[in-house]
């Protein structure tokens, strides 16, 4: 944890100070920014950072040394009564807050402090804002080594994942009945040679099965590959070192050479609502405009909307992406949530569409963008235009 970093930010945003507050380690994000171990916390804990000076932090009595590893001065309570004094006290004069709270739940992956505590500050005067965007700044910004961590897994990905497809036709042509499952566990034997790790095993779909977003084959599937099937192979993964990022995909193919209409028609539904959300992003950081998470998703899923297909369209537009797949910085999302997070320098995330016919077939284009600290934004990795005609 840098606390003159954060300090900086503090200021940059015209917020006096940023509160952190954990009761039995509800708060996960707390303990990573500031660096603290996540040992089994039983009483409540405060710890405040003004936008100057020293951090204070207010701990309980029956577990007093609970933040003796952060810098700052300690002070100690006992009975509830005498926690909620100290606390103002510590808190001082009214101030604009930072706490990990988001208005109305909007964005509900960093609304973590409940509601009685906020009543609790702000009965001291107080005015809490949500700290979404420290959060991001301190979580979920992608430095260079992540950066070049991130593009080490994409080419080794995009090369397993045409290698995928490939062994789709190796197997029809040896007659050879290849299940969606076995497919699966070639692409993990593959990440296994290459050193890459995953959260969880690949999807492959084949049909109607990728109408359900997020379908997993089993081994006792009786679905093989064969002439005129629709496929969807979504995979992810990181290189297998400390500080490893992911790179997340989904590209779709055609067993043959004459797809349906309907199944083009969808394919360029979702890969012109895909391209006009990358050209959305790239234009507003080229003009130096402020872009938010759910503009994003509006962007997109209204060329969707005008394709006829927009119903179809049943999750958000893009998710977070770092350490963990699904990471803690803004999602590309009007939808589930409405995201009111900034993009900002150094940010990872998704763009991935899709278009969900139940009981009978799906598509998804998946890329990935990063934008660079020189404000440039990028589409990581390969783009599918085409469909694969496997």
């Amino acid at each position: 944890m840098d606390i003159k970093s954060i300090q900086e930010e503090l200021k940059k945003n015209k917020i006096d100070g940023w509160l952190f507050y954990d009761f039995q380690n509800r708060d996960q994000l707390a303990y990573r920014i500031l660096g603290l171990e996540n040992k089994h916390t039983s009483r409540r804990w405060f710890y405040f950072i003004p936008v100057k000076g020293e951090p204070k932090k207010l701990v309980s009595a029956v577990e007093s040394t609970k933040l003796d590893s952060l810098p700052g001065r300690k002070i100690v309570y006992l009975a509830w009564t005498e926690q909620q004094k100290l606390l103002k006290q510590m808190l001082g004069s009214p101030k604009k807050i930072a706490m990990q709270y988001s208005p109305k739940n909007n964005i509900p992956y960093v609304s973590i402090v409940d509601a009685g505590v906020i009543e609790l500050i702000k009965s001291f005067g107080h005015k809490i804002v949500s700290s979404a965007d420290l959060i991001s700044i301190f979580e979920a910004i992608i430095d260079e080594k992540g950066y070049q961590l991130h593009k080490a897994a994409q080419k080794i990905i995009d090369e397993i994942r045409r290698d995928a497809f490939l062994q789709i036709r190796e197997a029809i042509n040896s007659n050879r009945r290849l299940t969606e499952h076995e497919l699966q566990q070639y692409i993990m034997k593959r990440f296994g040679e290459n050193d890459l790790v995953t959260s969880s095993e690949p999807i492959v779909g084949i049909n109607d099965h990728p109408a359900d977003p997020h379908f997993e084959p089993r081994p006792n599937d009786y679905y093989y590959f064969k002439e005129g099937d629709t496929v969807l192979i979504d995979l992810w993964a990181k290189k297998n070192l400390p500080g490893g990022i992911y790179y997340d995909i989904t590209w779709v193919g055609y067993v043959g050479a004459n797809p349906s209409q309907k199944y083009i028609e969808i394919f360029n539904a979702v890969k012109n609502a895909r391209d006009t959300a990358i050209n959305f992003v790239k234009e507003s950081f080229a003009k130096k405009q402020k872009c938010y998470g759910w503009q994003g998703d509006d962007v997109c899923r209204n060329v969707v909307k005008k394709s006829g297909f927009g119903k179809y369209f049943i999750h958000r537009t893009g998710h977070s992406i770092g350490e963990e797949v699904h990471g803690n910085g803004p999602n590309i999302d009007n939808l589930e949530t409405k995201d009111e997070r900034l993009l900002m320098r150094g940010c990872l995330f998704s763009i991935e569409p899709g278009i969900y016919l139940a009981g009978e077939m799906a598509v998804r284009t998946e890329v990935n963008m990063f934008i660079n600290f020189d404000g440039t934004a990028e589409v990581t990795g390969e783009i599918q235009n085409e469909l694969v005609l496997i």
